[in-house]
């Protein structure tokens, strides 16, 4: 009697399931329509006079003898030579995830476990520096980076991404530790661990969802980044986003669309996948961080 009072109404189920659905085709429409476009001339996917060449394809086939076509890959990865700056972005996003996540682990651990008034402040001062334009804050390092010629290189936009990010990571994994009880640190203490080791062996893995989130937050502000890129890197040491807008093109050079198209869709296919790996951990890491005592 119980399930048949719990149960859904029919109605209420039918409207459910569409609007999920119908939520599910709007969010995925723009990026499968890219793809789509991806495989077309620019004629075709940009059409004034008829948009349904987008799907067609007839200037396409009058090209290239298909309505399907691979130039704008071609162009992008081996013309442009995107590969590169997918190499770069690779490293830029490595270095600051590890390090952000290092500093981080290891600084809202501290925090969490002390008991001084000052660690309320230190929130608070990071929290307004993580609040602040990036633009602002990557201004200030203009000046020094030329004056030492250290501009254009990766190694300083990793620097900088990790000062912009780090706040965020201190925060987010402070309030991760906050939620596992101190008396596992005691426990692990009482048994023969060092600080050290209560934190490597017992805190660690009771916070791996945290960590995972936090991480995967990390790697998408390096990954998506467009002001600090493209204000401190020179144009062979462009990462993804900043070289995708190189394609477009400006009012004084002529840009190739279609390569900046391909490159988009280059650029978003591995999010899918990285989202989908980790789903689980994300869904735990946002909704509990850690296994409460």
């Amino acid at each position: 009697m119980s399930s048949k009072l719990n149960k859904q109404p029919m109605g209420l189920r039918i409207f459910s399931v569409g609007f999920v659905v119908l939520w599910f085709i709007l969010a995925a429409f723009p990026f499968f329509w890219t793809l789509w476009g991806s495989f077309k001339v620019e004629l075709d996917f940009f059409s004034k006079a008829d948009w349904t060449n987008a799907l067609t394809g007839a200037r396409t086939m009058a090209e290239h003898g298909t309505t399907f076509t691979g130039a704008g890959y071609e162009g992008a990865w081996i013309q442009e030579e995107f590969w590169k700056s997918v190499i770069n972005t690779a490293i830029i996003c490595f270095f600051t995830v590890t390090i952000s996540l290092t500093i981080g682990t290891l600084g809202g651990y501290a925090l969490s476990r002390s008991g001084y008034k000052y660690v309320f402040w230190l929130l608070m001062a990071a929290l307004i520096f993580r609040a602040m334009p990036p633009v602002t804050l990557v201004s200030g390092y203009l000046l020094p980076f030329f004056n030492w010629n250290l501009w254009g290189i990766l190694p300083t936009t990793i620097v900088v991404l990790v000062a912009i990010n780090q706040p965020f990571t201190l925060w987010m994994l402070h309030s991760f530790f906050q939620k596992i009880p101190k008396e596992l640190d005691e426990s692990a203490i009482v048994d023969g661990c060092s600080r050290i080791q209560a934190f490597r062996y017992v805190i660690i893995p009771v916070m791996w969802p945290g960590v995972i989130t936090t991480g995967l937050f990390s790697f998408l502000l390096a990954y998506n980044d467009f002001i600090v890129t493209s204000m401190l890197l020179e144009e062979k040491n462009r990462s993804m986003v900043p070289a995708i807008n190189a394609f477009m093109g400006t009012t004084q050079t002529e840009g190739n669309v279609m390569f900046a198209v391909a490159a988009v869709v280059s650029a978003i296919a591995p999010l899918f996948v990285l989202v989908m790996f980790f789903q689980r951990q994300i869904v735990s890491g946002l909704t509990a961080g850690a296994v409460k005592g």
